[in-house]
């Protein structure tokens, strides 16, 4: 069971946009379940884009942006003792609910973006909220 629909209005957003959807599962019953990320496409030309984060689930979500290294799969980050990943070398996030930027999480139902400049690489989009990264919250976007 999915929540809500996203009830935020955004703006106009500049560059190529990616839509992302969180989503997560158990948590109506207490139960620890399936989470993941889910963005609308995996590649992009290299400019400007604007990353928006749909909350679709029942927890408190972010949205990180990642250089991932060559060599490197998604998903394969140590976690800390936190349960969070090293966020050192982000390139931005999308953790305001309506609106751009950081803040501290956006709540079910909510959505929230960021607009970065990217060249050519491989990025993971990751969600960093204790717990999230090792429940499956991540994905790769290419930029060529």
């Amino acid at each position: 069971m999915m929540g809500g629909g996203i009830q935020t209005s955004l703006p106009q957003l500049a560059g190529t946009t990616v839509q992302v959807t969180a989503v997560d599962m158990g948590a109506m019953m207490g139960a620890a379940g399936p989470m993941r990320l889910a963005p609308d496409r995996s590649a992009v030309s290299s400019g400007t884009v604007s990353l928006v984060l749909n909350n679709a689930g029942f927890r408190t979500h972010e949205l990180l942006v990642l250089p991932l290294p060559d060599g490197q799969q998604v998903g394969s980050r140590a976690v800390g003792g936190d349960g969070k990943v090293d966020e050192s070398g982000s390139l931005g996030e999308a953790s305001r609910g309506g609106g751009a930027g950081s803040g501290d999480g956006i709540i079910a139902g909510a959505a929230g973006w960021t607009t970065l400049q990217l060249t050519a690489g491989r990025y993971e989009l990751v969600c960093n909220l204790p717990g999230h990264y090792a429940g499956g919250m991540y994905a790769e976007l290419t930029v060529s």
